[in-house]
């Protein structure tokens, strides 16, 4: 691990970690995702701790994995996923992505795989930082708009890890990371699947890799 963050702080974009929400209860959870990972295995990581609520489970893992991408991707970023090297943000020849947020971009544009993939970075922790959205305090409501936007937001997580997959894997093994890229992807899946987050047509630019690893 020592070396993968040593590799990950000579990427050039190094965006902070963020913090877990709802309080000391979300500091909690995150340290039995922790433990769970060190002593255990990724399926128990995933289910819903008993007696715990679900949008807190959400809420803490959304975090857990924009983390985890978040410095994976810095490895890549700026020296080996460039615009000039990835003009497209796509996953293969057949899936290509467009970018909209619905707010400042209404109408979906065409990006390179960098500028996506910041762009979605700068999104995420937008919806993260708003304490509406993912309550600071334990014991505040969710809004309704919560669950929809958790979706949204693995979805296009997924999209990175399809990027990262097909335009940048002999990259990750060339640096000894494929083991970390497989564990966060498969960590990733696990939990998208337990709860039925993602629908499955978004899978298909890896379905032959997540039928050997997560089915």
């Amino acid at each position: 691990m020592a070396s993968f963050f040593n590799f990950a702080k000579k990427g050039g974009t190094f965006r902070s970690v963020k913090n877990v929400p709802v309080g000391s209860k979300g500091l909690t959870l995150k340290q039995h995702i922790e433990h769970t990972l060190g002593t255990g295995s990724i399926e128990d990581a995933v289910r819903l701790p008993p007696g715990e609520d679900l949008y807190e489970w959400l809420a803490v893992n959304v975090v857990f994995f924009y983390n985890a991408l978040n410095v994976l991707y810095s490895v890549l970023d700026e020296d080996l996923c460039t615009p000039r090297r990835c003009p497209v943000m796509c996953a293969g020849p057949q899936y290509e992505y467009l970018w909209a947020d619905g707010v400042k971009v209404k109408t979906p544009i065409k990006l390179s795989a960098p500028q996506y993939i910041n762009a979605l970075f700068d999104w995420v922790e937008e919806q993260l930082d708003n304490p509406s959205l993912f309550p600071q305090r334990y014991g505040a409501p969710f809004p309704q708009q919560f669950e929809p936007t958790v979706r949204n937001m693995l979805k296009r997580l997924f999209r990175v890890y399809a990027h990262i997959y097909h335009s940048h894997f002999r990259q990750i093994v060339r640096l000894e990371l494929e083991p970390h890229l497989n564990t966060c992807f498969r960590h990733f899946m696990l939990f998208t699947q337990e709860f039925g987050l993602i629908d499955d047509r978004e899978f298909a630019p890896l379905k032959e890799l997540i039928d050997k690893m997560v089915r």
